[in-house]
């Protein structure tokens, strides 16, 4: 599969929001979005879903799980952490504590598709903002086992803008059941489907560009490869290895 070139990466068409005309830019808001991968097939499928159109930011987009950071996530208690290797290369640019990052990817996927991940566990309260229903479910999140692998900042030319960052795992090792995913709110049309096909669907153009970052891990040789950074530079845009 082919690597979405970086020109593409940060191209408006098609990606459904307006450029701003004379207004200052605003601060990205930090987010953080989960790429589920399942290899019980003959090939690897992805988890994605249809963004409302009510959206004002990618309407009917097919996205991975994710959202803005809340304040608190980083409160949530885990049953294991984030890897060594995995914290430090978000702390080489991250604002927050990396297991902030790590927790809203797993609250955003559980918000908008119903999957847990995580382990059967129960925790007493008080609970943070927003992770009441998870630890109802009676299960705690484990961080072990999520590898960040791209961070993406929308240009300054955007209306709204973010600060994303972008892990992977496998549903095999993340899930603490087989349950399906299910329609919301948020997200519609989750499916499994191949990253050939998923290439194939209405994509926001950063997305596209991590999809072909996932296809290149796959390939074991290739695996351990540094995140991606892209971002907006006075002189253009700008692809870095974390």
């Amino acid at each position: 599969m082919a690597q979405t070139d970086l020109k593409s990466a940060y191209d408006r068409e098609g990606d459904g929001d307006v450029l701003l005309k004379g207004k200052a830019s605003p601060r990205p808001k930090d987010a953080a979005t989960l790429m589920l991968v399942r290899r019980d097939g003959p090939q690897p499928t992805v988890l994605m879903g249809k963004r409302s159109g009510r959206h004002a930011f990618m309407p009917d987009k097919y996205v991975f799980p994710g959202g803005r950071v809340d304040r608190l996530d980083g409160r949530a208690k885990t049953l294991t952490e984030l890897d060594s290797a995995c914290e430090a290369k978000l702390r080489k640019s991250a604002r927050r504590l990396p297991r902030a990052l790590a927790l809203t990817a797993i609250r955003e996927t559980f918000e908008e598709t119903g999957l847990i991940v995580g382990k059967a566990a129960e925790i007493e309260g008080p609970y943070p903002p927003g992770w009441e229903s998870f630890y109802k479910q009676g299960a705690a999140p484990c961080l072990t086992g999520l590898t960040f692998f791209g961070r993406a900042v929308t240009p300054p030319y955007r209306p709204r803008r973010f600060d994303a960052r972008f892990f992977y795992g496998f549903a095999e090792d993340l899930l603490i059941d087989e349950r399906p995913p299910m329609d919301g709110a948020e997200l519609t049309d989750l499916q499994w489907v191949t990253l050939e096909d998923a290439m194939a669907l209405d994509l926001p153009s950063v997305t596209r560009f991590m999809l072909g970052e996932m296809a290149e891990r796959l390939d074991p040789a290739r695996a351990n490869r540094d995140p991606a950074f892209l971002r907006w530079t006075r002189s253009g845009h700008s692809l870095e290895r974390l």
